[in-house]
């Protein structure tokens, strides 16, 4: 069996705080995504969960980006949020009218719930049913932050469908481990306070030795850390790479 492929990144590149710590003090903001793509080869687009980017962003993007390197853009809050997964051949039409020209950029596409959304079956069903007979070119990652989302009736309709259940770590949102698809997805939140704490080297290297795993059971893994505060985010990405013997 061939080894699955390793993706780490962080979710999202533009923020001001990492001036002066990760990206050089006169770097100009025009020049970041090109310093983040030196040293990642996979970054979360948080920003399309609230506002999709234009065709003229798309196609900046598309020409500095180097082969190989991969986007896991996250789905509008229309179709998380809103409509809370009902109507997807509607709510997911501007977002691909937008996305299906970057597609040989596109990892897992990352759909996010709010913590009140509990699963229903037919609703999830539904919903994983137009994924796979209308974008079936595409792969999907679901957080869920729910409980009754890791039920086996819930983890059956994934395997099923072949949606990644991703590998949600924090101290606000509820952990469950469980393999659906052939995408491993883990998004990493910080251990203590949300977005503004840094794993351990002991945290880290537990990781480690579960993405080997995987990897060499065949599974992509995709890992991305949202502790973007105090570029913990950055710190954190560089130790997992070095224990996984990935160059930064």
């Amino acid at each position: 069996m061939d080894q699955g492929e390793l993706y780490i990144g962080t979710s999202g590149w533009s923020y001001k705080h990492w001036k002066g710590t990760f990206y050089p003090e006169k770097l100009p903001a025009s020049k970041q995504l090109d310093f983040y793509l030196r040293h990642y080869n996979a970054v979360e687009l948080n920003g399309s969960f609230y506002r999709l980017p234009s065709a003229e962003t798309i196609e900046n993007w598309m020409s500095r980006f180097p082969e190989g390197f991969k986007v896991c853009a996250k789905a509008n809050r229309f179709t998380s949020h809103l409509k809370k997964l009902h109507d997807p051949e509607i709510t997911f039409e501007r977002f691909f009218s937008v996305f299906d020209s970057m597609i040989a950029f596109m990892g897992p596409i990352l759909v996010q719930l709010p913590a009140n959304l509990a699963f229903h079956e037919e609703v999830a069903e539904n919903f994983y049913k137009v994924l796979s007979r209308t974008y079936s070119a595409y792969r999907f990652a679901i957080e869920v932050r729910h409980p009754t989302w890791f039920t086996p009736q819930s983890i059956g309709l994934m395997k099923q469908y072949g949606v990644t259940l991703v590998i949600a770590q924090s101290s606000q949102f509820p952990y469950h481990e469980e393999i659906t698809a052939r995408d491993v997805y883990l998004r990493l939140h910080g251990p203590g306070k949300l977005y503004d704490s840094s794993y351990s080297s002991k945290e880290l290297a537990d990781f480690a030795a579960r993405i080997r795993e995987w990897r060499q059971s065949g599974h992509d893994v995709w890992v991305f850390f949202n502790n973007d505060v105090h570029t913990y985010a950055i710190d954190n990405a560089n130790t997992l790479r070095k224990m996984l013997g990935v160059g930064t």
